[in-house]
């Protein structure tokens, strides 16, 4: 059973992460070959000023 873990900065719509959820499903699903109904996404969302780029919080970028 495949686990896969996606974390992103916060601000996708529904419509978009249901969709990423689907696309990496099947990208799994293709190259693993494990069954679409045993795949597992987890989408972790973090805020702006939880992410740092360069010794920056992006929310200190704005």
């Amino acid at each position: 059973m495949p686990y896969v873990t996606v974390k992103m900065l916060e601000g996708r719509s529904d419509e978009q992460k249901k969709a990423l959820v689907e696309k990496v499903t099947d990208a799994v699903s293709d190259t693993t070959g494990a069954s679409k109904e045993k795949i597992v996404v987890f989408i972790e969302e973090m805020s702006k000023s939880h992410y740092g780029v360069g010794g920056k919080r992006l929310s200190d970028a704005e």
